[in-house]
């Protein structure tokens, strides 16, 4: 039998991304029920293939025991994009079929959503340069403040 392909989610993080995979199932039968993979091999290999600007990289084979597990991938460059592809062997069977590539771009330190803060932040304090400007020259004469001039000065 063949393993796989896992199903693989991908989230970044700051300078890093979260790699959640969900085994296959299998079509092994036990009494009329479907077995998973890990009632019949109990503890199942995976091994993350990391894919960006500089190449492939394959990360170290860990093992589960875990229908569902999430690892995180640490140390990557932000703004970055990265691809991960799964494989999942096990003691006794080293046939698979690796999960399609998934990618993502890595965050930077600087938490989602900062930027949109910084943004409505810089509008505020042009409003209140703008309005302090308009204050000080309208005060200095530069705008004629409306009053009627005595016919005679006209």
């Amino acid at each position: 039998a063949t393993l796989g392909p896992p199903e693989v989610n991908i989230s970044s993080c700051p300078n890093c991304i979260n790699v959640t995979i969900k085994l296959p199932p299998s079509h092994f039968r036990k009494k009329g029920k479907v077995q998973s993979l890990i009632d019949i091999y109990e503890e199942l290999y995976y091994e993350i293939t990391l894919k960006s600007l500089d190449g492939e990289h394959k990360r170290p084979r860990q093992a589960t025991t875990e229908e569902v597990f999430s690892t995180v991938i640490e140390e990557l460059y932000p703004g970055r994009n990265y691809c991960v592809s799964v494989v999942l062997t096990a003691s006794l069977n080293k046939h698979f079929i690796p999960s399609p590539w998934k990618c993502v771009t890595a965050d930077s330190e600087a938490r989602q959503g900062y930027h949109e803060v910084a943004v409505a932040g810089a509008v505020c304090v042009a409003l209140v340069i703008a309005a302090v400007l308009l204050k000080s020259v309208h005060a200095a004469g530069f705008i004629l403040p409306k009053i009627s001039l005595p016919h005679a000065l006209v």
